[in-house]
Parts: C-alpha cells; sequence; structure tokens
C-alpha cells in the first residue's frame, strides 16, 4: 500500500503512534480499573475518556493561539503549555 499520496514525515508518524499509543493505554486502564465519574472544577461529570478528549481539544486550541501570536516561533512553548494544561485537567477537571 503506498502512502506517497500524502506528505508523511517522522514528526506525523511520531504524532499517529502517541496517539494510538493514548488509545491502547486508556483502553487497558478501563479494563482494569473502571472508569468513575468524578465532578471537578468544570462543575460537570467527566470520565478520564472526557479528560483526554477534552486535553486534545485544548492542546490543539493553544497551539493554534501560538501560531496566531507568535507566528513563526518554534513550539515548544506551545507544548509545554499543553502538557501543563493536561496534566491540570487530569488532575483537577
Amino acid at each position: 500500500m503506498a502512502l506517497d499520496w500524502m506528505a508523511w514525515t517522522w514528526q506525523t508518524g511520531l504524532l499517529f503512534a502517541v496517539l494510538f499509543a493514548t488509545l491502547a493505554v486508556m483502553t487497558v486502564l478501563a479494563a482494569r480499573r473502571p472508569e468513575v465519574d468524578r465532578i471537578g472544577i468544570l462543575g460537570l461529570p467527566t470520565t478520564r475518556g472526557d479528560r483526554l478528549f477534552l486535553t486534545l481539544l485544548g492542546a490543539a486550541f493553544i497551539h493554534l493561539g501560538w501560531l496566531a501570536l507568535a507566528g513563526e516561533a518554534p513550539l515548544w512553548g506551545a507544548s509545554i503549555l499543553s502538557l501543563i494544561f493536561g496534566a491540570a485537567m487530569f488532575r483537577w477537571a
């Protein structure tokens, strides 16, 4: 199967590998430790899957905002902010 129709780079491959690994870990966690709804600072009951989804969505918006405000600056700052945001989401949301 030829994948030359899409401009795959090692960064794109790494992104998808991390996403699939995250989904695999979440599946194993759900099987071993069933999810329990938790009410955090968002004020609504969320599960691990909900918090993962909100973290990924928030990280996308953080990166888009970084690109809009910083332009050509490296994305390391946005990635660090996204990691902090994700840790906060899983801890307090």
